[in-house]
């Protein structure tokens, strides 16, 4: 599962400082159009491994002193999941580091390869010490390095150590904005670690269509059922009788349904919605921001998240979403919600006392 890395990616893109002056390589006619030749491949598809090597051969017109340059083929090698490349390219990153924020983020880099590499369900002890000891480096290097913070809250909770994680995971959240769709997920983690240690979704911050702000991580213990469609895609729509009857059964119980258009033309995808009735949660992937997130590359796709913001089922075409897990995890949020009003019901009076 590919998401954590991504998923700290965005951490890191939140909280980035302002970009110092350009260094002269960026005026290069041959810098520039290396570059984005690699710009060009990382955003296609299946064209990672090139795209690492674009950046690489950019990296060499610029004399082994671009950091965007080791960045993004760090974290290409690391989405490969060639973890032995993206640790040998951070290490190269931190050689050519200047300054002591290139270099904290050269070593949050090799913290950040080492924890993906670490696995997203059995983890690797050995290769999570490696990591939180690049990262814990990193913070101390530049202590305003907050993503570095986030991610060794990741690999502590990983490791079991739960204290120390929070203490991580607040670290970050009490810097963050809070336009960061980071910044409630790590409240979350540092409240509850064991969150931390199971499989997320990328973070979602959108406006859908009826004007809702959509964040995914403030969902108040509801199921989440993530759908990308198009309304050109024939197997998406015969599964939308499915997604009514889902999204009407469910009404008035603790879930959520967010459909994730690849729709180009804006008027087609709203008459679309209207004309089927399609009450729940809108939104239209333009950019392919959050397909490129989730790493969707064919529809329909279908996330489950649970009460808990764990990852639980992602499925693939038509007739691939099971209703007899998505009702398992709906009767454990409503048992959730109950025991939560009993218990507050139960503390109120104490409380008034």
């Amino acid at each position: 599962m590919r998401f954590p890395a991504l998923l700290l990616l965005s951490a890191s893109v939140a909280l980035a400082a302002a970009a110092p002056e350009k260094p002269a390589f960026e005026s290069d006619p041959a810098f520039q159009k290396q570059k984005a030749q690699a710009q060009a491949l990382e955003r296609q598809r299946g064209n990672v491994l090139f795209a690492a090597d674009a950046w690489r051969k950019a990296n060499k017109i610029a004399g082994n002193q671009c950091m965007e340059c080791y960045e993004h083929a760090i974290r290409a090698y690391a989405d490969l999941g060639d973890t032995k490349d993206a640790v040998k390219e951070a290490a190269a990153m931190e050689a050519a580091a200047v300054t002591p924020a290139d270099k904290s983020d050269a070593e949050m880099q090799q913290g950040r390869a080492l924890l993906f590499g670490a696995g997203d369900e059995k983890f690797k002890p050995a290769m999570l010490e490696q990591a939180h000891a690049a990262l814990s480096k990193a913070y101390s290097t530049d202590p305003t390095n907050r993503p570095a913070a986030f991610l060794d809250g990741m690999a502590l909770a990983r490791l079991d150590r739960n204290a120390e994680a929070s203490t991580a995971f607040r670290a970050f959240a009490e810097h963050a904005p809070e336009s960061s769709a980071m910044r409630l997920r790590a409240k979350h983690f540092a409240e509850n670690p064991e969150l931390a240690r199971h499989k997320s979704a990328p973070p979602v911050v959108v406006t859908t269509l009826a004007g809702k702000k959509f964040n995914l991580d403030d969902m108040h213990g509801r199921v989440v059922l993530v759908d990308f469609w198009a309304t050109w895609c024939g197997p998406c729509n015969q599964e939308l009788p499915h997604m009514q009857k889902l999204a009407k059964k469910y009404e008035n119980d603790p879930f959520e349904v967010i459909s994730i258009s690849w729709d180009s033309d804006e008027t087609k995808w709203k008459d679309f919605i209207a004309a089927h009735n399609m009450t729940w949660n809108q939104y239209r992937d333009t950019a392919h921001t959050l397909s490129t997130a989730f790493h969707v590359d064919a529809i329909p796709h279908y996330f489950t998240i649970d009460s808990d913001g764990v990852l639980t089922a992602e499925t693939v075409g038509s007739g691939s979403m099971a209703d007899s897990r998505i009702d398992k995890l709906v009767q454990r949020a409503r048992e959730a919600q109950r025991e939560r009003g009993t218990a507050m019901a139960v503390a109120q009076p104490a409380a008034t006392q």
